[in-house]
């Protein structure tokens, strides 16, 4: 009697091991974030309409297209687990398409408590990402939280391009430092 089992069987049997194991990424991500550096990304909200007078401007068509190229710029990050913004309709607007296409939720954090917020990435997103979107006036204040020094020395109020990325050393000794780069279309 042979006992060999087909390709297609033996691929279906490996199928049905992994569908049952929960391969999720949250489990893959706590299972190999110790081995890997926190990254924290930081960005300011997309272009916000100007109008005088409004108490929370919402985004532009710009500022939306922004949102759009912050998603396809951070999704490729298989380790991200956390997008967190202020309470502004802006940063939520330009953090939304990034949390729904990992369907993540989009956290509430203060910027008025940036030591909060680093202290909490800290403990519970070790050797994950997160996203924090935030504002011209406070996205270097949040790299420097983090602990890390300013990649530039300001952000003007009409540059909305940047991309901040602090990376928080796995070794506790070493510290954690901070790098910018563009992405999306070019400030105006």
């Amino acid at each position: 009697m042979n006992h060999r089992l087909s390709p297609l069987l033996l691929l279906a049997a490996l199928l049905v091991l992994l569908l049952g194991s929960n391969c999720s990424r949250q489990v893959w991500q706590n299972h190999y974030a110790k081995g890997f550096d926190t990254r924290v990304y930081i960005v300011r909200h997309g272009e916000k309409e100007l109008t005088p007078g409004l108490p929370d401007p919402p985004l532009t068509a710009a500022g939306q297209q922004r949102a759009l190229a912050l998603r396809d710029s951070l999704q490729r990050d298989g380790m991200l687990a956390g997008v967190f913004s202020t309470a502004t309709a802006r940063t939520k607007s330009t953090a939304q398409p990034l949390a729904d296409k990992l369907r993540l939720p989009v956290q509430p954090y203060d910027a008025k408590q940036l030591a909060v917020l680093a202290r909490r990435v800290r403990q519970e997103y070790r050797g994950k990402s997160v996203l924090v979107v935030g504002h011209s006036n406070t996205i270097l204040e949040t790299v420097e939280a983090f602990g890390a020094a300013r990649p530039v020395p300001t952000i003007g109020d009409n540059e909305y391009d940047y991309l901040l990325e602090v990376r928080i050393p796995r070794d506790s000794t070493r510290q954690p430092t901070a790098s910018a780069r563009r992405y999306g279309a070019a400030s105006h």
